[in-house]
């Protein structure tokens, strides 16, 4: 087996990396893609795409999306929501918008928040990088103050997405972001409830993680609701 190892690791040290692309051959690849939108087509585009997952899409104000979080989770009959407190979306959540539900900021390690984050914790909101219109789907930025778990563990993710950071293309938020200057630990694509179809073939909803997605959507150019 070490032979064979040492073996396979030789050819792998000898071959030659891949080269990546020109940048002009990559933006001429993925310029027809973004179609010469303007936001409402790009909002439109990316609410279709989510929407065919089954996600749920409102829309708010830069001021009014707490009160529509607030109704949306009594909508729901979510009893706790968990989110990040020290982040500028957690810095506008105020309990008087949230009469039947109890906010509880995230803190503290995993382990000591893991019990209640798996068995009381009703839904978990976060904030969003941004979005690709082109597949309808969020990006998820995690962080210190707003762990990955808070979208993947909740029977009910709310995430909160500004229009003007939904990218045509994959691409384009990769170039808008200059990600490869850095990336955190985990950076999530989201485009819907989690699924499964590994038992006979069926699809099903929320198997292992959030049942319902449900993105609010601001600074949409007037589609407020």
């Amino acid at each position: 087996m070490s032979a064979t190892r040492d073996r396979i690791l030789a050819r792998l040290r000898a071959s030659q990396p891949a080269q990546p692309l020109p940048t002009p051959e990559l933006d001429a690849h993925y310029a027809p893609r973004a179609r010469g939108e303007g936001l409402h087509e790009r909002v439109a585009r990316f609410r279709a795409g989510i929407e065919s997952f089954h996600a749920e899409v409102h829309f708010a104000s830069e001021t009014g999306w707490p009160a529509l979080l607030g109704r949306l989770c009594a909508d729901k009959g979510v009893g706790t929501l968990m989110y990040g407190a020290d982040t500028p979306a957690g810095h506008q959540l105020e309990a008087s918008a949230f009469h039947a539900t109890v906010l509880r900021p995230w803190a503290g390690t995993l382990e000591e928040v893991k019990a209640d984050l798996f068995h009381r914790v009703d839904a978990g909101f976060t904030q969003t990088l941004g979005a690709i219109a082109e597949t309808g789907t969020l990006i998820v930025w995690p962080s210190e103050a707003e762990p990955r778990t808070l979208s993947l563990v909740p029977p009910i993710h709310f995430a909160l997405l500004d229009a003007r950071n939904i990218h045509p293309t994959f691409f384009d938020a990769l170039r808008a972001g200059s990600w490869a200057s850095g990336l955190p630990t985990n950076a999530l694509l989201i485009s819907g409830p989690s699924k499964t179809a590994d038992i006979q073939q069926t699809l099903a909803y929320g198997a292992h993680g959030p049942k319902e997605l449900v993105v609010i959507v601001i600074n949409a150019e007037g589609e407020v609701q």
